[in-house]
């Protein structure tokens, strides 16, 4: 059974990082984050994350991630079974994220991870666009 609430499209309006001890670091995807998710009502999701900058520091890689698969979501935890992916080492895996509702916006949680070389704790605002 998937909880009602998640189905839609969601725009990504930011994102926050902080490490280990609670320190503020860079937004993930850079400070103008981009993205759409869509969650449909028959189990099938994929969303498409990047940084939005024109153009990108001199030495700065764009961060950029997208993937579609299967899910369930029991109104906590997202899992989504990956089956494409622009990293191919999530193909065949699953992607957990904790879930929350704030203000009309979800929030998005992964589990710890290392991002941009530093372990860290990330949560992703989305705004309901459809």
């Amino acid at each position: 059974m998937i909880d009602k609430r998640i189905i839609g499209i969601w725009r990504l309006k930011h994102t926050q990082a902080t490490d280990d001890n609670g320190a503020v670091l860079p937004p993930p995807y850079g400070p103008s984050a981009t993205g759409t998710v869509c969650f449909q009502a028959d189990g099938r999701m994929y969303n498409v994350i990047c940084d939005g900058r024109t153009e990108m520091p001199a030495g700065e890689v764009r961060q950029f991630m997208s993937y579609t698969g299967n899910y369930t979501f029991d109104g906590v935890t997202l899992t989504t079974r990956v089956d494409a992916s622009s990293d191919a080492a999530r193909v065949g895996g699953d992607q957990l994220r904790s879930v929350r509702f704030e203000n009309g916006d979800m929030v998005l949680a992964p589990p710890r991870r290392l991002f941009a070389g530093v372990m860290q704790h990330q949560s992703l605002y989305w705004e309901r666009v459809g």
